[in-house]
């Protein structure tokens, strides 16, 4: 595991912008000027769309340099090339909100990697429409918000879940198998800081039993795909995937094993990729920094 970033020392530039000569040269002249250091670098020119996306790690050797200071003199710059922009502070932990239903395999492993230092999060709720997860929670310290949701409900649950976004300042929602289906409205809201998590089988395997259905059908690989939550349900931008490969020896429950062991892995890696700034959206794609 690579060290962790010091707190006030170490950045995360990235933005994206129209092509144009001078972009590189600006940013790194605008980190000369402010005695940084280039950790890591990396920059995609899609040359179809014209659009240029440039991710860059970097330290500050001058402590008086502050996180204030650095985007108050990008400004200018990102101005003068049309950049959208982000800049922060490396060591500062993704405040994540996790949802999750009737299965805890993805909330599971997310709260472990968390625990070892695998995921820079923090988790200052966990919300489900059930309680069967209510004593995992706990053991890991984490407030436990039960909020059910029923056809006559589905706005004020929808409501409350906002407001807890809103009160803990949270940064990123991940739908660990959540297995409500957001409004459109709730979605517009969350664009860009929500992940869901599902098989890689749909659209030809829907409901509650796809595995047995793939069985059925003798599917040779078994998936994952976690994406961005847009309303267009399953179809949001696609942050990562993997497969393993399956045979007739395989029932459905081990079919459901492999599954949910690969679900597990493909939404951690995402999560993780989201937390360090590693993902750019263009448009219904996106640029992804590994």
């Amino acid at each position: 595991m690579p060290p962790r970033p010091r707190p006030g020392r170490e950045f995360v530039l990235t933005l994206s912008c129209p092509d144009q000569a001078g972009l590189v040269h600006a940013v790194s002249g605008f980190l000369v000027d402010h005695s940084g250091n280039i950790l890591e670098s990396q920059q995609f020119d899609d040359r179809r769309q014209g659009r240029f996306f440039m991710r860059v790690h970097f330290d500050i050797s001058d402590p008086q340099t502050s996180l204030e200071r650095l985007r108050a003199d990008f400004a200018p710059v990102a101005e003068e090339y049309r950049i959208s922009w982000r800049l922060y502070d490396a060591a500062a932990p993704t405040r994540t909100l996790i949802m999750v239903s009737k299965y805890g395999h993805c909330l599971n492993d997310l709260l472990f990697r968390k625990s070892t230092g695998a995921l820079n999060i923090e988790v200052p709720a966990i919300v489900s429409n059930h309680r069967d997860f209510e004593p995992l929670a706990r053991s890991h310290g984490i407030p436990f918000h039960h909020i059910p949701v029923t056809p006559h409900s589905k706005a004020e649950a929808e409501a409350e879940l906002l407001e807890l976004v809103e009160r803990f300042e949270i940064d990123l929602v991940v739908l660990a198998r959540y297995m409500q289906i957001l409004s459109d409205d709730l979605c517009k809201r969350l664009e860009g800081r929500a992940i869901n998590i599902h098989h890689s089988f749909l659209p030809s395997f829907k409901g509650a039993r796809p595995y047995l259905q793939a069985h059925q059908r003798g599917v040779k690989l078994v998936g994952a795909t976690a994406h961005y939550v847009t309303p267009d349900l399953d179809e949001g931008p696609i942050i990562e995937q993997d497969v393993v490969r399956v045979d007739h020896s395989h029932d459905p429950d081990e079919l459901v094993t492999m599954g949910r062991d690969v679900e597990a892995r493909v939404l951690a890696r995402a999560v993780q990729w989201h937390s360090e700034s590693r993902i750019l959206l263009n448009g219904h794609h996106t640029v992804v920094f590994h």
